[in-house]
């Protein structure tokens, strides 16, 4: 399919009258400016990069809404929270995980997201049995991405322990729990599938509290050369005090010095670093998965953005717990907490003169595709035609200017910024809406109807 967008943002900025051809497998061979519109279908306004999702568990988006009740000492916290989420967890069966997942990833596509990472960690049944197929719920969840029109990279979790230095885990944790010896038959499970269902394989130890350094090892060969690895790292101060505890180093450093961290690898949160671990990410070529609304949610900190960006460190964006899905939004959260932080405007903006909602928005597209390992994240010939036209009948970017518009749509009152969405060179949302999603939804209401 060929398509002819009045004004896109292209990987040396915007561009007016842009021819953008794509192949039958929906790669992008051949992108012109100032060119002529005849013969290729013409999309109803400004066409930016579709957002990579890196970082995703799909099963909270039904917890969602249901943890705003204070505990009586008012110490509430991430950890707390995560009790919550193992008490949700153990109602869940494994059509209650597809019909969650299906109706996370229809938002996310109808969000502006076309792609996602799904950081998948619940493997066994409610009572911690392994089902007969090993990949039951990661096929669950990869019938769910199929269904929805996104791009996945299936990240299976690999959790043995409940602390740091081996510990056993706890009963809240039997669904998330394998040795090495039980997950390879897990990985070679789903490697043996990916052909035919067309998703990235990556692994992701779930922590350096989850694993030991001897299991890391393991789990990162067994990914073999090339796939993506992510983890998740320094997103709780507690998590910093125990790691030190254990190594006598922090979570990024030990990390960075005992890991062997490169560009394969997604440091998921890093919120919690010093000036060193900053310098030592940028310099890695590694991404950082920054998950602002999530991390606001559960009061874990703020990324330390002005001198990662300083350092050039790589970066993209996640829905982590999905209580909020929009990459806009997030986009929004990670420049404002650092606004709030540092009491000034426009923190995290490039040098030169391109607008902060421009540059945020195409660095986290681009460091997304990194991290997702798919030719994603750029519109340009050699990636895959993964688009989203923007709703110029929405109030807040009528009439925007090209170079605004994406400012519009991250800092100020759209919304409803997402007009289509195109995945592979083909529409996954058209005006607005998705074809499944009215299907989807009444599978999720009467789980959800059922668990209640």
């Amino acid at each position: 399919m060929n398509y002819f967008a009045p004004s896109a943002l292209l990987a040396d900025g915007w561009a007016e009258s842009v021819a953008i051809d794509t192949d039958d497998a929906g790669m992008i061979v051949a992108v012109a400016s100032n060119a002529d519109r005849a013969q290729r279908e013409i999309l109803a306004g400004p066409v930016i990069p579709a957002m990579p999702n890196l970082h995703s568990h799909a099963f909270q988006r039904a917890l969602a809404g249901r943890t705003g009740w204070p505990s009586p000492n008012r110490d509430d916290s991430f950890w707390s929270w995560r009790q919550a989420m193992y008490r949700f967890l153990d109602r869940l069966d494994a059509d209650a995980i597809e019909a969650i997942a299906a109706q996370v990833y229809v938002e996310m596509a109808k969000s502006g997201y076309g792609s996602v990472a799904e950081f998948h960690y619940v493997h066994h049944d409610p009572v911690g049995k392994p089902y007969a197929d090993p990949a039951e719920l990661a096929m669950r969840v990869v019938a769910a991405a199929q269904r929805a029109g996104l791009a996945l990279t299936l990240l299976p979790v690999f959790y043995a322990h409940g602390g740091f230095g081996g510990v056993p885990t706890m009963e809240g944790q039997r669904r998330f729990a394998h040795t090495t010896a039980s997950f390879a038959p897990l990985v070679e499970r789903l490697r043996e599938q990916a052909p035919h269902h067309g998703y990235v394989l990556g692994v992701a130890p779930h922590s350096l509290r989850a694993v030991t350094a001897e299991e890391l090892g393991i789990i990162v060969r067994l990914a073999g050369p090339g796939a993506p690895i992510h983890i998740h790292v320094a997103e709780q101060t507690r998590e910093v005090d125990e790691c030190y505890a254990w190594s006598r180093m922090r979570p990024v450093e030990w990390l960075i010095t005992q890991a062997g961290v490169d560009r394969r690898w997604c440091l998921v949160h890093a919120t919690h670093m010093t000036e060193r671990e900053v310098d030592g990410l940028a310099a890695s070529g590694a991404v950082a998965g920054i998950a602002p609304t999530t991390e606001a949610d559960l009061g874990d900190g703020t990324f330390p953005g002005p001198r990662y960006f300083a350092a050039k460190g790589r970066f993209g964006v996640g829905s982590d717990s999905n209580t909020i899905i929009s990459p806009f939004a997030e986009l929004r959260q990670l420049e404002w907490s650092q606004r709030t932080r540092v009491r000034r405007r426009n923190v995290l903006a490039s040098e030169g003169e391109t607008a902060i909602g421009t540059s945020l928005w195409a660095s986290a597209a681009r460091g997304g595709g990194q991290a997702l390992a798919q030719p994603i994240g750029t519109i340009a010939p050699g990636f895959r035609a993964d688009l989203v036209v923007l709703d110029v009948d929405d109030p807040a970017l009528t009439e925007q200017r090209p170079v605004d518009v994406l400012d519009a749509a991250i800092f100020g009152p759209a919304q409803h910024p997402v007009r289509d969405v195109i995945v592979a060179g083909r529409f996954v949302v058209r005006d607005g809406h998705h074809a499944e999603e009215e299907a989807v939804f009444e599978r999720y209401r009467q789980t959800l109807r059922a668990l209640a």
